[in-house]
């Protein structure tokens, strides 16, 4: 009855809301150039999907989170359904980092430009570079917080080795990089699957880590960090000793 009821119930209808909310999306990209009706409209865009498919997600930590701050936040990526949750529990303007080959796609590459997020160009390490300073300009001087997945894709089991991407741009543009970890999301759309089952899963939010000052070369020693934080938040363990 599950499989059913994602096939002929769940999928059709989020195939139905994104069609729906993706052309809201553009038409107030016609009016709002900055991106933010955009980021409001995806919010609720994932809100829908997450009752369309009967998950409930519950985000732990919201209270460590400095509203009017800019973040990077990290956050491990384990299903389709990461977005989505991310989206509509995470109560920031900001914005992702998407594969440059996404952009090439009819209506999604028109939906990130308008909507400000920013392409990773993976073709080499000084073209991954520049898309990192890119990155931390625009978080520097819009004030505008980004969302990466560090792990460079979704993963099947466990928890990939940490790109350094998230940190460069952290210490870059001088602010907190935030480790988040998605539990129990692999459960109900795990990679490659098709059956969406209903369920709950949680967002949990740890402590920010400050930046400023700190050295570019610190960057590796901060990606080592991040890894620790993501996997202790998914395993519901407590923060490291003196932090």
């Amino acid at each position: 009855m599950s499989f059913l009821r994602s096939l002929l119930f769940s999928t059709p209808l989020i195939a139905l809301v994104t069609i729906v909310m993706g052309t809201l999306s553009l038409l107030a990209s016609l009016i709002d150039r900055t991106g933010r009706t955009q980021h409001r409209v995806a919010r609720v865009w994932g809100r829908m999907l997450l009752g369309a498919s009967s998950i409930r997600v519950r985000a732990e930590g919201i209270e460590k989170l400095d509203r009017n701050a800019t973040y990077v936040f990290v956050a491990n990526h384990s299903s389709f359904m990461d977005i989505p949750a991310l989206l509509a529990r995470l109560p920031f303007q900001f914005r992702f980092f998407a594969k440059k080959g996404l952009y090439r796609i009819p209506f999604l590459g028109s939906h990130l430009n308008r909507a400000g997020h920013i392409p990773v160009d993976r073709s080499s390490p000084r073209a991954s570079l520049k898309s990192m300073s890119e990155g931390a300009r625009i978080v520097a001087q819009r004030n505008t917080s980004v969302l990466l997945f560090p792990e460079g894709g979704r993963c099947p089991e466990g928890l990939r080795e940490f790109k350094e991407g998230a940190a460069y741009i952290a210490i870059k543009a001088g602010v907190p990089v935030v480790p988040m970890a998605l539990v129990g999301m692999r459960r109900l759309l795990p990679m490659g699957s098709i059956h969406l089952r209903s369920g709950q899963a949680v967002l949990r939010i740890g402590d920010p880590i400050p930046t400023a000052g700190m050295a570019l070369s610190a960057r590796t020693a901060l990606t080592e960090r991040l890894y620790r934080e993501v996997e202790r938040l998914l395993a519901g363990g407590t923060p490291e000793p003196g932090q």
